[in-house]
């Protein structure tokens, strides 16, 4: 309630004192947000180390939450030094739980190959898991995956298919993804004022400014509120 001010005034110090009280008692969310607060130096001052202790705390009771963030220490050198082995470690514990994150993260270790050999197959795998879930990410990424024939057969229309979940969640880069789609007329009919709509969503400058000086599209206000509507120039 402090750290977001539900009911009383915001004030981090106060937050961070209730989370402490919980951590101590060994409570899971106490421990993981008191990590939070020293990770991002809310109400504390920032302090890699001791948002680790928490993480590491929470993360040996075989939580998944907390054994995600811990993966995610050890993959950016946040108060540990960096190590992929131990965050492929971590994300993997957080994976094998259901944890969206773990399975976004650990997919992301196989992709690229950090801490583990590359395996797109694996990564696709974990992807599915996160998208099947419906996490934006892992359903962002999974189109990925098919757009570039990463780990799958490459299929234009499947790619479109998660951007579109992906987008439809909000997600920046669905949005981004299938205007690109729409763009070149991958997996969807060509259409550039979709994709011009979809880049605006993304809040794409570069790629707006193209279509308008390739294409003679571009994007206007309407007179009254704020809605915009496509012009052809």
């Amino acid at each position: 309630m402090y750290r977001n001010g539900y009911g009383v005034e915001k004030d981090y110090q106060q937050a961070v004192t209730w989370y402490r009280k919980a951590a101590e008692q060994d409570h899971a969310l106490g421990q993981n947000n008191l990590g939070y607060m020293y990770l991002n130096g809310l109400g504390v001052e920032k302090d890699y180390q001791q948002a680790v202790t928490w993480y590491r705390k929470l993360a040996e009771q075989d939580h998944a939450f907390g054994q995600n963030n811990l993966g995610v220490m050890y993959q950016n050198g946040y108060g540990v030094e960096k190590d992929y082995k131990q965050a492929v470690i971590w994300y993997r514990k957080a994976a094998e739980q259901g944890n969206v994150y773990g399975q976004n993260n650990l997919g992301y270790m196989y992709h690229n190959g950090y801490g583990i050999e590359q395996d797109y197959q694996q990564a696709v795998a974990w992807y599915r898991k996160a998208a099947e879930q419906g996490d934006a990410l892992g359903q962002n990424n999974l189109g990925v995956m098919y757009e570039k024939g990463y780990g799958v057969e490459k299929d234009y229309q499947q790619a479109v298919t998660w951007y579109r979940k992906a987008a439809e969640q909000g997600h920046v880069l669905g949005y981004n993804n299938l205007g690109v789609m729409y763009e070149k007329g991958c997996g969807v009919e060509q259409d550039y004022e979709a994709a011009l709509n979809w880049y605006d969503n993304a809040g794409n400058k570069q790629a707006l400014q193209r279509l308008e000086s390739e294409r003679g599209i571009k994007l206007e206000e309407w007179s009254l509120g704020s809605r915009r509507r496509i012009r052809k120039i």
